[in-house]
Order: structure tokens, then C-alpha cells, then sequence
């Protein structure tokens, strides 16, 4: 059985297949702004756009048809009222509240801030720090685009602070202040471990209300015109949030990063991080494992555990975050899946102690499957660069798998494993060959695929799979020549037609046999690519790493070369 695609001439075939390239092969791709970053940018600038529509759109709306309309018709009432309150305490105090929100006080605390997140001495908090001033900048931007659309008188009464050139709505002192310290409220409670943290968030989202007040009193702005100011600068946060610290951080480039060495690793060369299954992993298996870093250097790991909603992601960037150069991952390939999502790109190195069912990583990889053992031996080996593999679809979020994503057959199995948790957890892997004869009671797929840009191919299947990696249990090789830092990633398409077509099937798997790559006759069809475009006629189950993600009509799967660095045992020859 050959191991490689036949060479073909110049240029792609009419299909669109690539042959296999060697491991040396890069995208063209290499520079330029990494996609993460990009995504990031393209999101926040959509989300400002749509931002500014609405808080314009609100203000048309209460200067326009409902300014006849409850409560609009009671503000006037409200104003004067406050004017009626004032006193000389009272006027000290509102100057004092709204100085608070001024744009010089709000400049002045931004750069305090932002100076000390990346001043940090141990772990500098870019992310952090770009979230906070971006989410400022954005609200004063957008205020300033709805002063100029939207002209407001400010209220009929006496007037503090005396005339501004600015329209009354909405409240520009309120906005940033909610900015600001809303900003800040949020990087307290994420970032700090004190029990006094709830208590300094609360005080610091009480300023914006303070500051709103005390433009209220100063006879500054009508009730609306602060509220809209509250609701600019908490949309300008979420805004800049969702790019940057939905799911722990920007994602990962897709160029050929630099691996190993970051600067963190630099920093920080003995810190060890340790994200743990607490399902899989007991005491016992800790304390082993602690001895394990000991003998080779790596003291007073820190373990971090993962949970339901946060199968590792989280516990990850955290460990980035509190500048890790190692992290070791305890769990089941869903688990190290999620690790490897945040890890890409980093160059901090992954070392996986397989704790789960399946395990697929860490046998491609050649490690034992004990987990003292597996850890070992990745800590004796060396690191090497792997491919990773971006995937998206319908309702399935970006993310990036190590091993295997599968769409029909495999991916009903692991939906019906997963609903019998007792027999995955009693059998391991062999659960999954007892949920086969049901899975192939389904009915045969229809689909097209476009490889690296060419024309669609047509084809019916009864499972399609991606593959970085290719081998299973058993030392079955299910994709021969898959190679997780060859540069491309590969593809079967399995279409058996009857018990004759199943052991024709199986017989070319166990033997390792690719009689015809492009298939015919029910025979595996192997193609390898860079980048693929699966649409389903029907939705179809859908699983990555051993994970059933959802079903689903559509499946975009790309290659990012050398994207995750891994300790593995030193290969011979």
C-alpha cells in the first residue's frame, strides 16, 4: 500500500485535490495580521457601527414621536425639582460627582490603569489593558457621532456648569464614566482574588450612577440623556469584550508561528500549570504527577481544574495569563482539544497526560498511557511543532481541533456514547464500537466538497472524516499517511454499500490498502487538502476530537501549520 498521494503534474488537479506535500511545506499565508487579530478588529468595527445606529436611533426617537410619551413627559418636572434641592453641601458634592466623569479625570484614571496592567512586574496584561482603553475610546466616539446626528436642548432650567457645545443627549460625562469604571468593575472581579473584590466592584459601578445624578442636579442633561449615556458606555464594554475576552482571549494566528520560546516562557521558565479533569483525576494521580515535575525541575505546579461549562479553554488562558511556560493537560482528548484552541499560536508548550477514553493525541504522539508514565516521557522528550486544524460551521463557534472531526457515522456513535455516559465510563472506547450497529442504521449522506478552492465534488458517504492525526485503538491506522505536522490535513470519505461493501471497507482499513485514492467501487476515498468546504444536503451529526458538537448542514476545515508546540518523547531515526 503506498504511502503517499501520487505525484501529479503542475498546478492542482481539476478536482481541486492537492497532493501531499512534505513537512517542510508553509502556506502562502505566512505574514501579515493574524486572523484572530482581524476577526477581533472586523467584530469590534461591525458592533460600533451597529452601536451607533441604535443610540442615534434612540435619540431621533425620544426628540421625535414619543417626546409626547410617558416619561418623556416628565422630565421637564424631574429637573426642576432637583433645582429646587440644591444647597451648598449638595453643589459641592454634584461638582465633586461630576468631575468624576469629566473627560481629563477619565483620560488621567484610563492611562493610570492601563500603565499599571502592562507594568505589571510578573504578568503584563495587555489583553486587559486594550479592553479598558478601546472600551473608552469607543464610547467617546460613538458619543460624539450621536451629538452630531441628534440635537437636543439641554434642560429649562439653571445651568451649573454653564453652556456646552455639545447636544444634551446623550449624558458624554456618564457614558465615559460607565465606561471606565464598568471597565474596571469587570477587571476586578475577573482578575482579582480578594474577598473584598464583589465590594470594590460594586463601589466602582456606583460611580457612573453618581456621576449621572450629579449631572442631573447641575441641571446638565434630562433623565434620558444620563441613561443613554449608561447605555452607550456598557454597549462600547460589551462591545469590545466579545472581541477580546469572550472565550479568554483574541484567537489564535494562523501563520506559521514561532515555536519554542515566548517571551513569557522567558520570564517565567519554571512555572508549570496543570489543567485537570477532576472526574478523571484523582488525588493519587496528582501526587504522582507532582512527582514526576520534581525529578525533572519543575516545582510547585499550580493545578487547575476544569468543569462542565469549561472544559479547559478557560483554565488555559488563565495559566497564559499568570505566564505559564508549561502546561500540562490531564484529560480525555475533548479536554486536550480545548487547551490546544488556546494554545495555538502561543509557543508555550502543551505536555498531555492522557486521562479519557480515547486518548488519540497522546498515541499518535508515542506516549504510554499511564499518566506518570505519559508525563515522563513528554518531560524527557522535546518539543515539536503540530499542525492544528480551524474549523466553523453552522451553530458551531471557531475553534481548532488536534486529532479528528467527523461528520454521519463516527459522529452518531459518539452522540449515542455520550448519552450512555455509565457504559463509556464502565468500557472506555469500546463503548463506542457497541453504538456502531446502531449508527449504521442511519440513512447515507449527500454532500459536496470543494478542496483548496477547486470545483465541488459530488458524493453520497456514509461518513466523512478529517484528519490530522490517523491513528485509533488498537494501533488501527484508519487514515494511513495522516501526519500531524506534514502542513496539509486529510480526508476520508467511507461510502459501503451492503455487508459486502462493509467487509470490502474494513478489509482495506485493517490491511492498510488504498487500492483507487479517489474511491469507486465503496472503496475509502483518501484525498489530502489545505482547506475544505463540506455542505450537507440534510443536517448531519457532527463531532470533533470525539466530541459531538451539534448537527448541522455546514463544515469549513483549514490547516494551520506548526500552530501548537507539544513535549513528545524524542522520535528515532
Amino acid at each position: 500500500m503506498p504511502t503517499a498521494v501520487p505525484e501529479r503534474p503542475a498546478g492542482l488537479p481539476e478536482d481541486g485535490a492537492r497532493p501531499r506535500t512534505t513537512a517542510t511545506a508553509a502556506p502562502a499565508r505566512a505574514t501579515g495580521m493574524p486572523r484572530g487579530l482581524g476577526r477581533a478588529v472586523a467584530s469590534i468595527g461591525a458592533l460600533t457601527a451597529c452601536q451607533a445606529a441604535l443610540m442615534i436611533g434612540l435619540g431621533l426617537l425620544i426628540t421625535g414621536p414619543a417626546r409626547h410619551l410617558w416619561p418623556l413627559t416628565v422630565e421637564d418636572g424631574v429637573n426642576r425639582s432637583l433645582e429646587r434641592l440644591r444647597t451648598p453641601t449638595l453643589t459641592t458634592l454634584s461638582s465633586i460627582g461630576s468631575e468624576a466623569g469629566n473627560t481629563l479625570t477619565v483620560i488621567a484614571v484610563t492611562l493610570a490603569a492601563c500603565l499599571v496592567l502592562v507594568l505589571m512586574p510578573r504578568l503584563p496584561l495587555w489583553r486587559q489593558a486594550s479592553f479598558l482603553a478601546l472600551g473608552v475610546a469607543l464610547q467617546s466616539l460613538v458619543f460624539l457621532l450621536v451629538t452630531i446626528a441628534v440635537e437636543r436642548e439641554r434642560p429649562a432650567v439653571h445651568r451649573l456648569d454653564g453652556s456646552l457645545p455639545t447636544s444634551s443627549y446623550t449624558s458624554g460625562h456618564t457614558g465615559a464614566a460607565t465606561a471606565l469604571y464598568g471597565g474596571l468593575a469587570v477587571l476586578v472581579l475577573s482578575r482579582v482574588r480578594s474577598p473584598w473584590r464583589r465590594v470594590a466592584a460594586a463601589v466602582l459601578l456606583l460611580l457612573p450612577v453618581v456621576v449621572g445624578v450629579s449631572r442631573l442636579y447641575r441641571g446638565m442633561h434630562h433623565p434620558t440623556d444620563v441613561a443613554g449615556g449608561m447605555i452607550n458606555g456598557a454597549l462600547a464594554l460589551l462591545v469590545v469584550g466579545h472581541a477580546l475576552l469572550r472565550d479568554g482571549r483574541v484567537s489564535a494566528p494562523a501563520a506559521l508561528p514561532a515555536v519554542p520560546g515566548t517571551a513569557r516562557a522567558e520570564r517565567l521558565p519554571g512555572r508549570v500549570a496543570v489543567v485537570v479533569n477532576p472526574t478523571t483525576v484523582d488525588e493519587n494521580v496528582r501526587d504522582e504527577l507532582r512527582e514526576v515535575l520534581s525529578r525533572h525541575g519543575r516545582q510547585e505546579p499550580v493545578f487547575l481544574e476544569t468543569t462542565a461549562a469549561d472544559p479547559g479553554g478557560g483554565q488555559t488562558v488563565r495559566a497564559l495569563d499568570e505566564g505559564a511556560a508549561l502546561v500540562v493537560v490531564c484529560g480525555g482528548d475533548g479536554t486536550v482539544r480545548a487547551a490546544a484552541d488556546r494554545l495555538a499560536g502561543s509557543g508555550v508548550p502543551l505536555a498531555v497526560v492522557p486521562c479519557g477514553t480515547g486518548n488519540l493525541l497522546a498515541r499518535n504522539l508515542g506516549l504510554p498511557l499511564s499518566p506518570a508514565e505519559a508525563l515522563d516521557a513528554a518531560l524527557g522528550g522535546a518539543p515539536r511543532a503540530l499542525d492544528l486544524a480551524r474549523v466553523e460551521g453552522d451553530g458551531l463557534a471557531v475553534t481548532h481541533f488536534a486529532v479528528m472531526s467527523g461528520v454521519g457515522l463516527d459522529a452518531a456513535m459518539m452522540e449515542y456514547a455520550a448519552e450512555h455516559d455509565r457504559a463509556k465510563a464502565m468500557l472506555g472506547w469500546p463503548a463506542y464500537v457497541l453504538a456502531a450497529p446502531r449508527a449504521m442504521r442511519g440513512p447515507r449522506m449527500s454532500l459536496s466538497v470543494r478542496l483548496d478552492g477547486g470545483q465541488p465534488l459530488r458524493r453520497t458517504a456514509r461518513m466523512v472524516l478529517v484528519g490530522n492525526t490517523g491513528e485509533l485503538q488498537g494501533g488501527l491506522r484508519l487514515i494511513p499517511d495522516a501526519r500531524p505536522d506534514d502542513g496539509v490535513l486529510d480526508l476520508l470519505i467511507l461510502d459501503p454499500r451492503g455487508p459486502g461493501g462493509w467487509l470490502r471497507t474494513a478489509s482495506a482499513l485493517l490491511l492498510r490498502r488504498k487500492r483507487d485514492t479517489h474511491g469507486g467501487d465503496g472503496q475509502p476515498e483518501f484525498r489530502t487538502f489545505r482547506r475544505a468546504e463540506f455542505t450537507f444536503d440534510a443536517p448531519e451529526p457532527r463531532e470533533i476530537d470525539g466530541d459531538p458538537v451539534g448537527t448541522g448542514r455546514r463544515l469549513s476545515v483549514e490547516v494551520v501549520p506548526g500552530a501548537l508546540t507539544v513535549l513528545a518523547p524524542n522520535r528515532e531515526g
